[in-house]
């Protein structure tokens, strides 16, 4: 693997090799990648795989034209050509008035942040085996499962390396450690499944895998026995680990790109209250040790912390350069980019603030409801905000979750689902995007 030193100076010498053929202006992205993963299945080895792989890609503008493409083959005639066709590929494309770099006066010109996100350890396929082979024998060992769809560990390195020809380059690296386990309970037609996993930038912060195996052996057995539940309209409860997906519809409709095209449910709400005065959602890409922190963003502008809701109020749009120029406003620092293709926008380490109640007593008054523990199906409207998924989970009566309960739909529209959500206190950061237990109120449930 390129040192970062190699890995910006390989960027900064595609887009010197661009303006040498003509372009007006050029930026390049250099990605790569390193990882070792081992899986196990029923107490034996099963697959280890090693893979790695470099990606660099090219944008041109020639005027108000421009194209972009990219290549994994790093030999120098094949980047002659590559920057020989992009350009001529620019000059074909139509003219768009919204096309450049980012705003030169904007750009990230300070020492990079220094984040944490590399970690010097990189454990050998044996530890990964036997962290795996622990993580599947803890599930394995939980009253009620009977099977397994197998549990691995991993570890990998990236390094991301970016250039513009108007004065930005910068790179930075990070790493990943992981630990799953997926197994099912029961026997025939009433088997279910459940899975847990973990994954982290540093080694010593990954949860104990005999933890992570006993926890999705307890989870797949909780679901034995489903029963059917009767139609009607109720408070849902969202577990962490999937009430996120609610935050991603939210983040959706704020992207630059949407708002431009004008199909998002979010479209005439800016400065609009969606969500109880309590409520405020961070993006924070300056994290250390975040799962998606980065020093700068994918047009090379420096990036900080935002509320992207603030005392229930929506306080802005997430834009690149472009989407930015065509709404006229100032980018956000939000670009995402990847080898490919003209930047588009997106978030960092995404979490809610956590609320004051406890699970408990969130869900105390409820005398009949939903706790949901799996999502099915993508039955989002980004246009119309209206939401309709598949979900698993319990049944929750008097107050406590009961029994589980499967092959239902609950249903409402996204705006309605945010000003009725309330999170209880039980925030912990395990991924990109984290949420406390969330309750939203008269959704409505259609019963199997």
């Amino acid at each position: 693997m390129l040192s970062l030193e190699e890995a910006q100076s390989r960027a900064e010498d595609l887009v010197a090799a661009a303006r040498r053929a003509g372009a007006d202006a050029a930026d390049a992205i250099y990605a790569c990648n390193a990882s070792t993963n081992v899986s196990v299945r029923l107490g034996a080895l099963e697959d280890v795989e090693r893979s790695e792989g470099e990606e660099i890609g090219l944008r041109v503008f020639v005027g108000q034209r421009s194209a972009s493409i990219s290549a994994s083959d790093m030999n120098p005639a094949t980047l002659a050509t590559l920057v020989e066709r992009c350009i001529a590929m620019a000059r074909e494309a139509p003219e768009d008035p919204y096309a450049g770099l980012a705003p030169e006066d904007r750009l990230l010109r300070k020492k990079l942040p220094a984040l944490d996100l590399a970690d010097p350890f990189e454990p050998e396929p044996a530890d990964l085996k036997a962290r795996a082979m622990i993580a599947e024998e803890a599930a394995r060992a939980v009253m009620g499962v009977t099977n397994s769809e197998g549990g691995g560990a991993a570890t990998g390195r990236s390094q991301v390396a970016l250039a513009t020809s108007h004065g930005f380059a910068g790179a930075y690296a990070g790493t990943s450690h992981s630990t799953w386990v997926s197994v099912l309970a029961g026997t025939g037609a009433d088997m279910q499944r459940d899975h847990a996993s973990h994954s982290v930038r540093h080694i010593e912060d990954l949860d104990d895998a005999e933890a992570v195996g006993t926890r999705a052996g307890h989870r797949a057995v909780a679901r034995l026995n489903p029963v059917k539940m009767e139609s009607g309209v109720m408070p849902v409860i969202f577990d962490p680990r999937i009430g996120a997906s609610l935050i991603g519809h939210l983040i959706g409709g704020m992207v630059g790109p949407a708002i431009a095209r004008r199909s998002s449910f979010l479209l005439d709400s800016l400065g609009e209250k969606l969500f109880d005065a309590d409520i405020t959602i961070i993006d924070d890409p300056l994290r250390p040790r975040g799962l998606r922190s980065r020093p700068f963003d994918g047009e090379g502008l420096p990036v900080e912390r935002r509320a992207l809701i603030e005392a229930g109020v929506l306080t802005g749009w997430l834009m690149d350069s472009a989407s930015a120029r065509q709404l006229g406003l100032e980018p956000t620092g939000h670009a995402s980019r990847g080898g490919s293709g003209a930047p588009g926008a997106g978030v960092t380490n995404v979490h809610m603030e956590p609320g004051t109640l406890s699970p408990t007593e969130l869900t105390a008054d409820i005398q009949r409801g939903l706790y949901v523990t799996e999502l099915i199906g993508m039955g989002v409207n980004g246009v119309t905000g209206d939401y309709s998924r598949g979900a698993a989970g319990f049944l929750i009566e008097n107050g406590a979750a009961t029994r589980a309960v499967s092959e239902i739909t609950i249903a409402s529209n996204l705006k309605d689902m945010f000003r009725t959500l309330v999170p209880a206190n039980d925030l912990v950061f395990r991924y990109g995007m984290n949420v406390p237990t969330l309750r939203v109120d008269g959704m409505t449930i259609a019963g199997g």
